[in-house]
């Protein structure tokens, strides 16, 4: 997907979590996320990997070593709970760059706000699943942090179509994480496609090289 994807330009990092690493059939470990992260930072500027553990050192430590490549350029992502915004906090005061993910209410952007995380991360379509407006919700976060004059940015994510991240944009809303197939129906339009294939079937007919 990457080899395909990232060389394209317009991306400017990648995200991964537990969940899709386990999906993808890949172990969660230091190791792996690193390895990872090396990949991925040959084609973008940044890398998003979440923490995990049961207690709040063992998030900030795994936090910690999960960063510790390129402290500038890996965002660590901690859910947004008592012990996650603890582990935040601390990971902040470390020099980590952190995002605050599994956000399902606009009351959460007081909290990332006020932790200073770089990113709080809404699940547009799961909010949606379980009977809230998800537009309005990501909206009224940004309304919040902006009344609050934070630098945290919402990152959109559990976005299931290219429409979505075209009205949120015009809407003011400018980060968004979503799936290789999201990505790809950014491209899908087929006067365009059409209109390419007539170009080069002129070019070819007017000799055209180079």
């Amino acid at each position: 997907e990457w080899e395909s994807l990232l060389p394209l330009g317009i991306f400017h990092g990648v995200t991964t979590n537990p969940t899709i690493l386990e999906r993808c059939g890949h172990p969660c470990t230091v190791s792996t996320l690193h390895n990872l992260a090396s990949k991925c930072l040959e084609y973008t500027d940044e890398f998003m990997c979440q923490s995990w553990g049961s207690t709040v050192q063992e998030l900030y430590d795994n936090g910690m070593a999960l960063s510790e490549p390129a402290r500038d350029r890996i965002v660590v992502k901690v859910p947004v709970t008592p012990l996650g915004v603890e582990a935040a906090s601390k990971l902040i005061k470390s020099g980590v760059r952190i995002c605050l993910t599994a956000c399902y209410n606009h009351k959460q952007a007081l909290i990332a706000a006020n932790v200073g995380a770089e990113y709080l991360a809404p699940y547009l379509g799961r909010m949606t699943d379980a009977g809230k407006d998800g537009r309005d919700e990501c909206l009224t976060m940004l309304d919040i942090v902006d009344g609050l004059q934070s630098t945290t940015r919402i990152l959109v994510a559990s976005l299931r179509d290219a429409e979505s991240i075209s009205d949120l944009t015009a809407s003011g809303m400018d980060t968004f994480t979503f799936s290789p197939d999201v990505a790809r129906m950014l491209f899908e339009e087929p006067l365009t496609d059409k209109a390419a294939v007539d170009f080069e079937e002129a070019a070819a007919r007017g000799g055209g090289s180079s």
